[in-house]
Order: structure tokens, then C-alpha cells, then sequence
């Protein structure tokens, strides 16, 4: 029995021997370089490959399979002309024994140098890949899609029967590579240039140390960004599962999207994909981008038929002003400079290929805490849904800041309104004259391209909105904007403990836009509305005003020209500030009563019970026919025009004193019995801020006036010196001659 061992031992070593003479015989008495034709008659053949082999082949046969390439290059055999790969040094060796013994393709470290590997699409949408690794044979005579391989099986299961291949390698070299993308049709161009990859030992199941390096570049949009990725691989080829743990990835990113900007990033986490459930996560992530910072985890379903992404991020507070700036986003100019300077979010996260939404989000910007969902439905047509509740949110800051020919055409209105509130401030002045200057911008309010293209729903409920300086408690907004036509369904909300309600409409699909509203208020102090604006108030009460208008126009000059409607209003319980109505009738009475004014009588306001009538508006005029204020002593009844473009009035008032006889009033200012049924005449013109400072007294009409008190002394002097020696017939018919006259 030993010697039968000690003999098959020293066959077994015969054999041995054997087959390292033969190794080293073929290794240095075959020259592969002799049979470079039959090679490439072997990968057209096998493969359909046009393989290029420039340079020297060097090879090792046993105990390693070695082979070392040089300036090859290679392509499909249906299109030779469009290179796919060109490698300046390949080298790698395959252990024979475990190979042909129990199929582990053990290999030792394998380096590339120089890998230039250009895939692309032609304008017909024909790549230059499709033909390879079908026999020629078959990919002459179209067996397959251009696009699909021969062997159509994605189960990954090993073929029936066989052993599944194991591959075992001792590291991975890539040194100076490229890779790049790129498609005729739409002109994109896709590459990673510079590669240095280093990977350690690659086994199934085991973590892979890998270091990557190089530079992105895409042209739609051109971005330039570098990579460095650390980490250890993982991957099992029969569950086809992959896994990147302790994932590092840094670099920075400039280009057309930035202007200019640098953008440093960096990201880390774990990646997992699992292509039989059709899986990807990335759990534990963290992302920088200059001043940004943000955590979450992600998961991506449906990998190769639908993708879905959902997840949960959370952005750490930061000045997004600030941080938009550092990646060239140019923002709108808006009426506060210091927003967008506290920002933080935490928010579900859903997407698909063509859709994004924030699910029960929760964010802080500046002083405002929002909560709700905010989605673009579809990402092409910039489909934007909001549903957002919250605390308050001044909206004023955000909107575009006054523009310069607004505070230009404001500058100038209010320069003429000074230069007459200068000369009014006595009763006895001249009566202003009407401003002659447009109160409004002629610059473009409306952005009507955008709006076209708009489709949004809002849907707002805060418990404070600030919007056109008004300050909304308990606010809600509603609207609807799709195919060139806005729909505003609600804006209401408590305001200066009254209430307000709007609707209206906005068409912008015609050369003009088309503009309607309903407004509806009840019980809002007017002056607290005006003095919002940083207006003058001319008067004080509740207002009540029910309007419906309509105008058209892209700019505020053309909306208030253009104006149209009509309204009903109704002030109650005020006055009219700084009125000097009193004086004005004071001197018409004591011109009638031929005494002097021995009290003042001026810069008092005057209060009503109700101020009421209402508005005809046509081409920017609102026409008052009804106008009727209910003054303690004094009924007042008037109509006029208020010239909304220049902000104006031209009215005519007329004021019954109703019987004021109080002994203790200025002598000249006594309101006898006579003058009870008098309608005075006040004719108010000038800047619609002036208010009652811009009525005076028409003295052209008190000839009548005095005409009548005089018939009316007359009257009295009759009765006194006749009394009852003419009888009452002879009486009347001197009176009526007398006011005849």
C-alpha cells in the first residue's frame, strides 16, 4: 500500500512537472502576437466584435492564465467606424486549476490604463453597442432587437444543471480613464473623465474597500463637478443584491446652472439595491451643499418599470438668501431684503418620473411657521398644488418691490397733492383745483407669459395674513390657475375687527388681460384701511361696500383707466377729519345775518351717524348721484365725479341746517328760524386726501340764498308793522311778490 502511494505521488509530481514544461514551453515558444488575425477572426465570429490589436500581446499560462494587452482597441463589427473601447495597458491573470476544477475564477490584481470608453446613439437612435456579443451570423440577419441581447433571461439563476460561476479577485486597478455618453438626436453628452478607481480583494458576500475619483461633465445643462467616492462594496450575484456601506462622497460642481458659483457637496449613508424585489434605499443620509445640511432616508421602488420615491428629509435651519445666492439662483426682487434669511423643513417626501411632493411637511421661514403639503403634480407642465395652514405669513415681504416708475408717478401726484394742501388749509382760501397727474405706474404689473403658462392650486389658511398691507385674522385663500385663466373662489378673514370677503377671475389667454372681482366688506374701519396704504384718512367710520368690477390691462395705469363697475357703500358712525364744514356755513349765515364771526369755527372734525350712496364706474370715474350724509343739525345730500386715475373729486354738496337755535352760539353764527329750511351749497374739489379741507362754499350760488333770507326778513317786518290790520289773503300775496322777486 505505501509503495502504491509513494508510486501514484511520483506520478502525480511526473504529472506536475509536466505540465509546468508544457507552460513553459508554450509561453516561450508560442508567440501570441503570431495569431493577432485569428483573434480577431475569433471575437467577429464569437462575439461580433471588431477587436483592434495594436500592440504586443504578452501572456503566462500555468499555474496563472496571464494575459497583457497594449494599444487595442475595440468595436461592434456592424459599425467598425464607431469606436466603443480603446485600452492603452490591460493586464490580468486567471488561476487555471480552480477554474477547470470547481468553476471560481480566482484572479489576481487586475489594472487598466488608459480605458477610453465612448458609448453612443446615432440620429437614426442606433448605438454602437447593440450588436455585440451575438454572433455575426445572427446579428446580420436581425434576430434580435438592436437594443436587446441575444440571451433575453434577467432571472439570474444559473443555467440547469451547472455550477454558478464564482469570481474571486485580488484587487481592481483603473488608472487615466474615461468614460462618456453621448446622443446625436438630442445632442446630450454624458462623461467621467480622469478615473482613478482602486478597489481591494473583490469577493462575493464580502465588503470591498473601493476609492473612486474623476470629473462629471454634462452639456444639458453644462455642469463640471468633481467626485471622490469612499467606501466598501458589497454584492451577491445570486440574490442580486448589492449594498455600498459607509458611503463618502465629496466633490464640488460649477457650470450654467450656477453662474459662476461653486458648489461644494458631499453626501454619505448606506445604499442598498436589491434588483429582484426592484429596490433601492439609501438609509441614514446626509447631504451638504455649501451651507446646507440635511438628513433623511429614501426609498426607490419599481427600479427598471416605474420608478416611485418616498422618504423623510429634514433641512437643518439656514439662511436660504444666503445659500441661493452661493449656487447663482438670482431671486426676484422683493419688498424686504432680509427674507428667506430662517429657513428649516422636515417633510415626507414622494416622487416619480415626472411629479414631486413634500407630505406632511413642517417649515419655519423667517417668523412663519406653515404646515401642510406643497407638490408639483407634473413636473413638465409645472403643475404646482399648496395646501399650507399656519401661523401668520406677511406676504407683502415677498411680493415684488415697488417699482421705481411707480414711486416715481406717486412722487409726483403726491408733490402736486402737497403744493394744494399747502393753500387749503383755511376755509376762506380759493377752492383747489383737480390733480391733473396719474396716481398709477404704467410698468408691467402682470407678468402675462407666466401666468399663461401657469398651473397651480393654493389653498391657504393662516391665522394671520398680511397681504397689500391689510391684516387679515383668520384668513383663508382659495385659487386656480390653468390654461390662461385664474380663478380666486375665496380670500376672507377677520380684518380691523371687520370682514372681508373677494372673488374674482383672471383671463390672460387674449392680447389684453381680462379682469373681474367682488369685494364685500362689513364693518371695516375706513381710515384704519387707508392708513394701511400710507394714506392721509379724509374720513372716519364703518365702512360697508359692496362692489362688483371688472377692467382690463397688464399694468396699473391701464387697469384703473380701463375700470368698470358699480358699488353700494355705507360709512357709519363717523366723521370727517379735519372738516371745516361748520366754518363754511358759519360764514355764509353770517353774511346773511350781517355780523361779524366773533368765535372760531374751523379744524374741528365733523361727525355723521351715516355716509352712504353709490358708485357708477366707468373708464376709471366713479359717478355718485346719491350721496346723503346724516349729520347731527344738518342733513347733507350730494353728487359728483371721483376721478380714480388721478385720485379726485369734483362734487357738489347741499347742506340743510335743521333748525339750530341755541342762544349761546356765535352772534354772527345764530341759526334763526328763518334759515332752519336753507339748503347751503359746498362744491369740494381737489385731491380725493384732502377730504373736507377741499369743500368750500359756493358763493355763486348763495344769491339765491340771500335772495330768499331776505324775503324772509321781509316777511317778518310785514307781519310786525300790519299784524292783523291786512288780512292774511292781502299778506300772502305780498310774500310771493316779494320771493318773485
Amino acid at each position: 500500500m505505501k509503495a502504491f502511494a509513494k508510486v501514484l505521488g511520483i506520478v502525480l509530481v511526473g504529472l506536475l512537472l509536466l505540465l509546468v514544461a508544457a507552460g513553459f514551453a508554450l509561453t516561450h515558444l508560442v508567440d501570441p502576437n503570431d495569431y493577432k488575425d485569428e483573434l480577431r477572426q475569433l471575437a467577429r465570429d464569437k462575439a461580433n466584435v471588431d477587436l483592434q490589436l495594436k500592440g504586443d500581446i504578452g501572456w503566462s499560462l500555468f499555474p496563472w492564465l496571464g494575459v497583457e494587452l497594449h494599444d487595442a482597441t475595440l468595436a461592434s463589427a456592424a459599425t467598425p467606424d464607431r469606436q466603443l473601447a480603446q485600452v492603452q495597458r490591460l493586464i490580468l491573470s486567471v488561476r487555471l486549476l480552480p477554474l477547470l476544477l470547481r468553476r471560481d475564477l480566482e484572479m489576481s490584481d487586475i489594472k487598466i490604463d488608459g480605458l477610453d470608453l465612448t458609448a453612443s446613439r446615432d440620429e437614426q437612435g442606433r448605438t454602437n453597442w447593440a450588436e455585440i456579443g451575438r454572433p455575426a451570423s445572427k446579428a446580420d440577419a436581425g434576430a434580435a432587437p438592436a437594443d436587446t441581447p441575444a440571451d433575453t433571461s434577467t432571472s439570474g439563476e444559473p443555467t440547469a444543471g451547472r455550477q454558478p460561476l464564482k469570481l474571486n479577485v485580488e484587487s481592481l486597478t483603473v488608472r487615466n480613464s474615461r468614460v462618456e455618453y453621448s446622443d446625436a438626436r438630442s445632442g446630450a453628452r454624458y462623461a467621467f473623465e480622469g478615473i482613478d478607481l482602486e478597489t481591494g480583494a473583490i469577493y462575493a458576500g464580502t465588503p470591498i474597500p473601493i476609492k473612486l475619483a474623476g470629473t462629471t461633465s454634462t452639456t444639458q445643462p453644462p455642469v463640471n463637478a468633481t467626485v471622490l467616492l469612499n467606501g466598501e462594496l458589497r454584492f451577491d450575484p445570486a440574490s442580486q443584491q448589492y449594498a455600498l456601506d459607509n458611503l463618502q462622497l465629496t466633490g464640488d460642481a460649477s457650470g450654467e446652472p450656477f453662474n459662476g458659483k461653486v458648489v461644494n457637496y458631499s453626501a454619505s449613508g448606506q445604499l442598498a439595491v436589491d434588483r429582484r424585489a426592484q429596490t433601492a434605499e439609501w438609509t441614514s443620509l446626509k447631504l451638504t451643499a455649501n451651507d446646507l445640511k440635511a438628513l433623511g432616508d429614501l426609498k426607490l421602488t419599481g427600479l427598471e418599470t416605474d420608478p416611485q420615491l418616498a422618504g423623510r428629509v429634514s433641512i437643518a435651519r439656514l439662511d436660504l438668501r444666503a445659500f441661493l445666492d452661493s449656487i447663482g439662483v438670482e431671486l426676484p426682487a422683493m419688498a424686504d431684503a432680509k427674507t428667506l434669511q430662517r429657513f428649516e423643513m422636515n417633510a415626507q417626501v414622494q416622487a416619480s418620473r415626472n411629479a414631486l411632493a413634500l407630505d406632511d411637511f413642517n417649515f419655519q421661514l423667517d417668523d412663519s411657521t406653515l404646515k401642510g403639503r406643497v407638490a408639483v403634480a407634473d413636473i413638465a407642465r409645472r403643475a404646482l398644488r399648496i395646501q399650507v395652514s399656519g401661523d401668520a405669513l406677511d406676504l407683502d415681504r415677498y411680493l415684488p418691490a415697488k417699482a421705481a416708475a411707480a414711486r416715481q408717478a406717486n412722487g409726483a401726484r403726491q408733490e402736486e397733492v402737497a403744493q394744494v394742501d399747502a393753500i387749503a388749509t383755511q376755509g376762506n382760501s380759493p377752492l383747489p383745483e383737480a390733480p391733473t397727474q396719474h396716481a398709477w405706474s404704467q410698468e408691467t404689473l402682470l407678468p402675462v407669459e407666466r401666468l399663461r403658462s401657469l398651473d397651480a392650486d393654493v389653498d391657504l389658511s393662516l391665522q394671520h395674513l398680511t397681504l397689500n398691507r391689510l391684516p387679515f385674522e383668520g384668513a383663508s385663500l382659495k385659487a386656480r390657475a390653468a390654461d390662461g385663466q385664474l380663478q380666486l373662489s375665496a380670500l376672507e378673514g377677520e380684518l380691523f375687527g371687520g370682514r372681508f370677503e373677494a372673488n374674482g377671475a383672471l383671463d390672460v389667454r387674449g392680447v389684453q388681460p381680462q379682469l373681474t372681482a367682488r369685494e364685500r366688506i362689513k364693518g371695516v374701519p375706513a381710515e384704519r384701511i387707508l392708513q394701511a396704504q400710507g394714506q392721509k384718512p379724509p374720513v372716519e367710520g364703518l365702512l360697508d361696500l359692496d362692489a362688483d368690477l371688472r377692467s382690463s390691462g397688464a399694468s396699473q395705469r391701464t387697469l384703473i383707466d380701463n375700470l368698470g363697475g358699480t358699488a353700494r357703500f355705507a360709512l357709519r358712525n363717523g366723521q370727517l377729519i379735519d372738516a371745516n364744514v361748520e366754518s363754511q356755513l358759519c360764514q355764509g349765515i353770517a353774511l346773511l345775518n350781517r355780523k361779524p364771526l366773533e368765535l372760531p369755527h374751523g379744524g374741528q372734525n365733523t361727525p355723521f351717524r351715516q355716509l352712504s350712496g353709490s358708485l357708477n364706474i366707468v373708464n376709471g370715474v366713479a359717478r355718485n348721484q346719491d350721496l346723503s350724509v346724516s349729520v347731527p343739525g344738518l342733513a347733507v345730500k350730494g353728487a359728483g365725479d371721483i376721478d380714480l386715475r388721478t385720485l379726485g373729486l369734483d362734487y357738489r354738496l347741499g347742506i340743510t341746517v335743521q333748525g339750530d337755535t341755541n342762544a349761546a352760539a356765535d352772534p354772527g353764527c345764530r341759526v334763526g328760524e328763518r334759515y332752519a329750511d336753507i339748503e347751503w351749497p359746498l362744491q369740494c374739489r381737489g385731491p380725493l386726501e384732502l377730504g373736507a379741507k377741499a369743500c368750500r362754499l359756493d358763493r355763486e350760488a348763495m344769491g339765491q340764498i340771500i335772495a330768499r333770507a331776505a324775503g324772509n326778513r321781509l316777511n317778518e317786518k310785514i307781519e310786525e308793522k300790519l299784524g292783523d290790520k291786512i288780512s292774511p289773503d292781502i299778506q300772502n300775496a305780498i310774500r310771493g311778490l316779494l320771493q318773485r322777486r
